[in-house]
């Protein structure tokens, strides 16, 4: 895939606002619950949007986007409140449904510098930019192809290059990788890590699927039957796996002494078990080098503790 040109502009948050936050937004469908009472404040680089199908996702990507009227509660995207101020927030922001929605007799170029003039920019202005953002997501060789004749992927990677032909301060992408094979799939989460990471681009995806939440995204919120069940950073927080459970092949006793005269905090549970405070990767590497030192074979080095995996699959349901 080729690189980004260097030159290339784009949005780098202008504002100091958080990029979402939500204030007790509730949507209901009749008798149907899809948004019960969820308040979240999201600001990374990149936010995963995770829950299984029917968990309430679209309905709260179609609220910021100012698609879905609350019931009550109220969501503010880049500082501005979607009740007020929908037209202004939506042309800061782009979005890159989930289903087809591309009209397959256009070239890619054509259609996405359409877009950009739909938007505001200047017929010259839109002509460089679509060059740019079809660039930018690996498609400058098959730009003049009409897009009915480009594969599912390439057809994702369109409906990314449109989101950002504007050079929005968010986007916002619903299953980018909906019905793409591993190869494909690979691919996009490629791009969209490198729209947010390299380009600085706020970005909110929306899946179903935990490992393309792990390969782009900084932060993961969790939607179940529309409440959020988890809100948190990807990588472990300080202090979360600062506990190392050891479990050994001889009696514990002999490393876990080693440890205490060492300064660390260490406490036996069985015979061949015992769990140490970590501070930092020296004290992991302490800890190997003491049990050289004992003669203490070590069987397992864990955290004590509940995964991250875990705790998402268990948020998830």
């Amino acid at each position: 895939m080729s690189a980004t040109p260097a030159s290339t502009a784009y949005a780098v948050g202008v504002t100091t606002a958080p990029a979402i936050e939500v204030h007790g937004a509730r949507r209901a469908y009749g008798n149907v619950v899809a948004l019960n009472d969820v308040s979240l404040r999201i600001d990374a680089r990149a936010t995963g949007l995770l829950g299984r199908n029917g968990a309430g996702k679209s309905t709260l990507m179609k609220a910021i986007l100012g698609l879905v009227r609350l019931d009550a509660g109220e969501i503010d995207v880049l500082g501005e409140n979607t009740r007020t101020a929908g037209d202004r927030i939506r042309r800061r922001i782009g979005y890159a449904p989930e289903h087809e929605c591309l009209p397959p007799e256009l070239t890619a170029a054509d259609l996405v510098r359409h877009l950009a003039e739909l938007r505001g920019l200047s017929r010259t202005d839109a002509i460089r930019r679509a060059s740019e953002v079809l660039f930018a997501v690996g498609l400058e060789e098959e730009r003049s192809r009409v897009i009915g004749s480009f594969s599912l992927g390439m057809r994702q990677r369109v409906k990314l290059a449109q989101a950002l032909v504007h050079a929005p301060e968010l986007i916002i992408l619903d299953e980018p990788t909906n019905g793409l094979d591993p190869i494909q799939r690979g691919e996009m989460l490629e791009v969209i890590r490198r729209v947010s990471h390299d380009l600085g681009v706020r970005v909110l995806i929306s899946s179903h699927i935990l490992d393309d939440i792990r390969r782009t995204c900084d932060h993961v919120v969790v939607l179940r039957q529309g409440s959020v069940t988890l809100d948190r950073p990807l990588a472990a927080a300080a202090g979360e796996s600062d506990v190392l459970r050891i479990e050994t092949v001889e009696p514990v006793a002999p490393l876990a002494a080693g440890l205490s005269a060492a300064g660390l905090t260490c406490e036996t549970i069985d015979d061949c078990t015992a769990r140490v405070a970590i501070r930092s990767e020296v004290d992991r590497d302490l800890v190997r080098d003491i049990a050289a030192t004992t003669g203490v074979g070590l069987r397992r080095l864990h955290p004590d503790g509940p995964s991250i995996e875990q705790q998402l699959l268990e948020a998830i349901g």
